[in-house]
């Protein structure tokens, strides 16, 4: 990077971990380059290759710094073998230039599992966080065109201690991430009543419900799978077990529509022309839940930012993550975190205190 080159909040990129290689990462950052003055870049993998990809892009090689990593994280490698035998990679260097404050959010296209892991040993959690989530923007009929789910799969396993601080997480996330000043939180249940589901999320219920005031959010109470497209909720809160499960039907099921469509619109050459009338109203609906404009998942409960592109990401799906990694790290997103997540935090211990002062009276 050139020394007279101004201010700029520095994104820590895995070259190497997505399906379409470094090429499409590389397109992706010269996108966000060029849309943000105040971006810069640390490109860890292959340097030689990288030097080449970045010396297509003018504008680029002024804002990027490139690391070499000599080893790549592979889809199928095993989360416990990178940890024991991943220093090399371009993933580790990525985490670790977050780690010693040479950039403030990491982004990778790699494997998910593998990224917890290393953010979580390299990073460590946020002082008073159990589980780390990761929360993903679920297209909505809200104002912003999205709710916040969390947690969509960085643990199957949540008691209510972590369901309230994934409540504080979601809701600090839906400030920074989508400018909701006081966010509606409700608990993903099989049915409103508070009556149903399991021990934990009754016990959920209470404690975010007694933490609300003070975190300023709204709580909704419990909330059904068909809201979570609905206008009636900001940020939705569950374990990764459901959260995972709900995400990937709702991919599918995104991917049977539009499927479903274009075999409607092409049988006949009546409904080809009713496919060109409606060719305007069709692109605008697949823009709104296109995963490419949309992607970018984060891990919460770090002492770091991490962004988790889609695997499959072209260059408008990295931009698009690189885009909400920079207004994370612009906003100080983790610091507001890791003050959310204290509040919660003490919330739960005055519920605690004042239901032992209840019991002694009793």
């Amino acid at each position: 990077m050139t020394m007279n080159a101004p201010k700029r909040t520095i994104v820590s990129v895995d070259a190497m971990g997505g399906d379409l290689g470094p090429a499409a990462v590389v397109a992706g950052l010269a996108l966000s380059a060029d849309k943000n003055p105040e971006i810069g870049f640390i490109l860890h993998g292959n340097k030689t290759e990288l030097e080449q990809l970045v010396a297509r892009h003018k504008d680029l090689a002024d804002v990027c710094e490139i690391r070499h990593a000599d080893e790549v994280v592979t889809m199928d490698d095993k989360p416990s073998q990178v940890m024991r035998n991943g220093q090399k990679t371009s993933m580790w260097s990525a985490i670790d230039a977050v780690r010693d404050g040479d950039a403030e959010v990491v982004v990778s296209c790699g494997n998910t599992g593998a990224l917890m892991l290393l953010s979580m040993v390299r990073l460590r959690k946020l002082p008073g966080v159990n589980r780390p989530a990761i929360a993903c923007l679920w297209p909505s009929r809200n104002p912003s065109g999205f709710n916040v789910m969390l947690d969509v799969g960085a643990d199957v396993r949540a008691d209510e201690d972590d369901l309230l601080q994934y409540a504080m997480m979601g809701a600090s996330y839906a400030r920074n991430g989508l400018g909701i000043t006081r966010p509606r939180v409700g608990l993903l249940n099989v049915g409103t009543e508070e009556h149903k589901g399991r021990n934990e999320l009754k016990a959920a219920h209470e404690l975010i419900a007694n933490a609300a005031e003070g975190a300023q959010i709204d709580f909704v109470g419990f909330i059904e799978g068909v809201d979570l497209p609905s206008d009636q909720v900001d940020v939705i809160v569950t374990d990764g077990f459901t959260g995972n499960i709900a995400l990937k039907t709702g991919e599918g099921t995104a991917k049977l529509i539009s499927g479903l469509l274009r075999e409607a619109f092409g049988a006949t050459i009546l409904s080809k022309i009713a496919a060109l009338l409606a060719m305007g109203p069709l692109k605008r609906m697949s823009q709104r839940v296109d995963p490419s404009r949309n992607n970018g998942g984060v891990f919460l409960g770090l002492n770091g930012t991490v962004v988790k592109s889609h695997g499959s990401a072209d260059a408008t799906g990295i931009s698009a993550a690189v885009r909400l990694a920079f207004q994370l790290a612009k906003g100080g997103f983790n610091q507001k975190l890791a003050a959310r997540v204290a509040s919660g935090d003490a919330s739960r211990q005055d519920v605690a205190t004042e239901s032992r002062q209840g019991e002694q009276q009793e």
